[in-house]
């Protein structure tokens, strides 16, 4: 089994709560389970609860369950390809499908779908887990994202998400009506430390940067078109609370409102735009909105302008 090593640099912090800052990939309860069936050690031994305090310089030792690999488990999932050539795909993701294998969903993600269509070809650079992913988005988030073929075009695309030369624009329908017509939050983005599970505007967190502009103004909500400069976890979703207008239907930074009948969040990745690593073109593409979100906006009373 894959093994986790720590040492306590902190006093008085949950041994969950601890662990499950020091790795992004896996959720609290997953933490709180391993160390219910006894694969977390603390000093050597195993704590009686998941709760226990710790105190600096304890000795974590956590013994993962061997990942689940998708190397054999391709799967005839459809895929809305909008574009695909030997280097690259542009994928329109459907709201609910995850990205890629994780705790609590072994299969019939997005990198399942892809390993039936494209088979070998699939950049390997994030491993068996994650072939072909260049970067994520949310399980119920929709629209577009970029997954590559081979190791040089990922390398090239994960150097322009850095350098933040690939535009991504999103739509999102968020609670309140939202002035100015437009704005742009700048805040930094880390995990919150009151709720490991969640994202937040914290000081000392990554810079983030997040440009709104008004699309149109109902009574209830607000139709937004929004351009990431950055690319944290989360980050229009944490923005958009921080600012006081939630997300419609977030189950996580707006768990307290009306979903309006949604499964999810109404935030679609709507275009993206970037330079092709290999031609040098202009790549531009666009993905309609969905129905759920359409539908949203037609139970909506529009404001008068």
């Amino acid at each position: 089994m894959p093994e986790l090593r720590f040492v306590s640099e902190v006093s008085g912090v949950r041994l969950d709560v601890y662990i499950s800052s020091k790795n992004d990939e896996y959720s609290r309860s997953y933490f709180k389970q391993l160390i219910k069936d006894g694969k977390v050690l603390v000093n050597g031994s195993i704590p009686s609860k998941s709760g226990i305090m710790l105190e600096s310089g304890d000795e974590i030792v956590i013994d993962l369950p061997e990942a689940v690999t998708t190397e054999n488990a391709p799967q005839d999932i459809p895929l809305d390809i909008v574009y695909e050539d030997s280097d690259l795909l542009v994928i329109n993701k459907p709201q609910g499908m995850v990205v890629h294998p994780a705790a609590g969903h072994a299969d019939g993600t997005l990198v399942n779908a892809l390993l039936a269509h494209c088979g070998d070809e699939l950049s390997d650079i994030n491993g068996v887990i994650r072939p072909g992913i260049v970067h994520r988005i949310d399980k119920d988030t929709s629209g577009l994202m970029l997954a590559c073929k081979n190791n040089d075009t990922h390398l090239k695309l994960a150097d322009m998400l850095s350098r933040h030369e690939i535009v991504r624009e999103y739509r999102a329908i968020v609670y309140g009506v939202v002035s100015p017509d437009r704005g742009t939050v700048d805040a930094p983005i880390g995990r919150s430390d009151k709720d490991r599970r969640k994202m937040a505007v914290i000081k000392d967190g990554k810079p983030s940067v997040t440009h709104f502009e008004v699309v149109r103004r109902y009574a209830e909500a607000t139709d937004l078109s929004l351009l990431l400069e950055t690319g944290r976890t989360h980050q229009i979703r944490v923005h958009m609370s921080y600012i006081g207008h939630p997300v419609a239907g977030d189950p996580v930074y707006a768990s307290r409102r009306d979903k309006f009948g949604l499964n999810g969040q109404a935030l679609h990745s709507a275009s993206v735009t970037f330079t092709h690593p290999a031609t040098g073109e202009t790549m531009h593409f666009e993905a309609p909105l969905p129905s759920y979100y359409t539908e949203l906006l037609s139970k909506l009373t529009p404001l008068k302008d």
